[in-house]
C-alpha cells in the first residue's frame, strides 16, 4: 500500500493573517486618536496633570477674541499668548456663527510660535 503524501497549501493562510492584521493596525489607530471610546485606567499622574493651568481662548459670533473670560484686542492676542510656557494645553472655544478667518488667525499664531497641546472645545449633539 502506497502511502500518500500530504501537503498543505501555507499561502492562502498568510494572506488572511496580513488582512487581519491590517484590520488590526487600522483599529489601533483609531484608538490612538481618540475616534472609538476607550475606558482607560486611573494613575496617580493624573492628579499633576490636572495642576497645569490651561489657557482658554474663545471667539464668539461678533468675532471678539477672549483670553480667560476677559475680551483682548487682535493685536495683543499674540504678546499675551507668548506669556504662557509651550506646554501649556490651549482650549479654542469658536462660536459656530463666527467667521472663520478669525479661528484661523488664532491658529496661525499658535502655530507660528509653536503652541502644539492645542484642543478645539465642540458640542456633543
Amino acid at each position: 500500500m502506497k502511502r500518500k503524501e500530504f501537503t498543505i497549501n501555507v499561502v492562502p493562510f498568510i494572506d488572511v493573517m496580513l488582512v487581519l492584521l491590517v484590520i488590526v493596525l487600522t483599529t489601533a489607530s483609531f484608538i490612538q486618536t481618540g475616534v472609538i471610546k476607550v475606558d482607560l485606567p486611573t494613575s496617580s499622574a493624573e492628579a499633576m496633570d490636572k495642576q497645569k493651568k490651561e489657557l482658554r481662548l474663545a471667539i464668539n459670533v461678533d468675532g471678539k477674541i477672549f483670553l480667560e473670560k476677559q475680551e483682548v484686542q487682535r493685536s495683543q492676542v499674540e504678546a499675551l499668548i507668548l506669556k504662557q510656557p509651550k506646554d501649556t494645553p490651549i482650549n479654542v472655544h469658536c462660536d459656530k456663527g463666527a467667521r472663520f478667518d478669525n479661528f484661523v488667525f488664532i491658529m496661525d499664531i499658535l502655530k507660528k510660535n509653536g503652541y502644539e497641546n492645542l484642543g478645539i472645545v465642540t458640542e456633543n449633539g
